[in-house]
């Protein structure tokens, strides 16, 4: 018998446009032959699965639907949402609680990325190079002359929680920062500054299953807008290589990078992560674990690139998880 598999899309923020196409590309991904596929739509409203051309409520109770008078409960869950709940640990932690096996990171190291400043400062005592950086939280005294001395001018001015660029600035100009700020703050209650990193962008996925941790070729993203934005990054006003066009040398240091930040953070499933190469020398952007993927995304382009099936990474990632959770031993 086929196992029911959950697309979770949605979520409380400006990313859940972003998660539609991601959860349409999962969903185009995963073995229909094997599996049933229903998506389900989260948000602070409620929380429904398409079925037939109709949407059913979703007992939160055991994460179950009733159709037919017939209940219908997941074996797995694919999380798609950019944002919260998805990306940080809440919903992670209610799936923890049920018993039930999912795609990405877990509690702990979905809130520590899901955080840009305390990501980048935890990964920052392994070594990894980092971008200078400051954190905001409402209600601070801002001195934008002391941002300027500690970090120069330009910096970025981001949301410290979320992603996708939104209400993401390049600052150039003091007297525009803080406008910049507060258009963070509108989207988060804490907004990070950061020191421009001149290079080349290169972003890396990996992930792992029963067979081991795989690295995926690395991508590099070319844009001629101030960095990779919304418009870059879901427009398509960007050029994205892949594999890079960067020495073979720098690629495995990169790769090598990569699978050291998945195992520093315990994650699990699908990661991503962005860098910017700076004097031959990779200095880390960010670590996202729940990737964009739609069919035009990174991961699928380097998938492809690597020689593999989305199809077959789908099942790996579902079955290891499945495996996982039916190996352990019950309390």
């Amino acid at each position: 018998m086929n196992k029911n598999i959950a697309v979770v899309w949605g979520g409380y923020s400006s990313e859940k446009v972003v998660s539609e196409k991601s959860a349409e590309g999962i969903s185009s991904f995963i073995d229909k032959d094997r599996y049933n596929i229903y998506k389900v739509r989260i948000d602070r409203e409620s929380w429904m699965v398409e079925y037939n051309n109709d949407f059913i409520p979703v007992d939160k109770n055991d994460f179950s639907f009733v159709a037919n008078e017939e209940k219908i409960v997941f074996d797995f869950v694919y999380n798609t949402i950019h944002g919260t709940p998805g990306e940080d640990g809440l919903l992670q932690g209610y799936f923890d609680m049920l018993g039930i096996p999912y795609s990405n990171c877990g509690v702990l190291a979905s809130a520590i990325t899901f955080n840009k400043y305390t990501s980048n400062n935890f990964l920052k005592n392994f070594g990894i190079k980092v971008a200078d950086s400051i954190l905001l939280r409402k209600g601070d005294n801002i001195d934008i002359e002391a941002i300027g001395a500690q970090l120069g001018l330009p910096v970025f001015v981001k949301p410290n929680v979320g992603g996708s660029s939104f209400a993401t600035n390049k600052v150039k100009d003091a007297a525009k920062m803080m406008e910049a700020i507060n258009e963070s703050f509108i989207e988060a209650p804490e907004v990070i500054i950061e020191s421009f990193v001149k290079g080349v962008e290169v972003t890396c996925g990996c992930f792992e299953t029963e067979k081991g941790l795989t690295v995926l070729p690395l991508t590099e993203v070319v844009t001629q807008n101030e960095f990779f934005d919304y418009g870059a990054k879901y427009l398509g006003e960007v050029e994205e290589i892949t594999p890079a066009r960067i020495s073979e040398e720098l690629t495995h240091k990169i790769q090598s990078l990569t699978k050291q930040i998945y195992k520093l953070i315990g994650a699990k499933g699908i990661i991503r992560a962005d860098y910017i190469i700076r004097e031959e020398s990779p200095v880390l952007l960010e670590v996202n674990t729940t990737p964009g993927m739609t069919t035009t995304s990174f991961i699928p382009q380097q998938v492809k690139a690597a020689g593999l099936e989305m199809k077959n990474v789908m099942t790996e990632i579902i079955e290891t998880e499945i495996n996982k959770l039916n190996s352990t031993p019950s309390h």
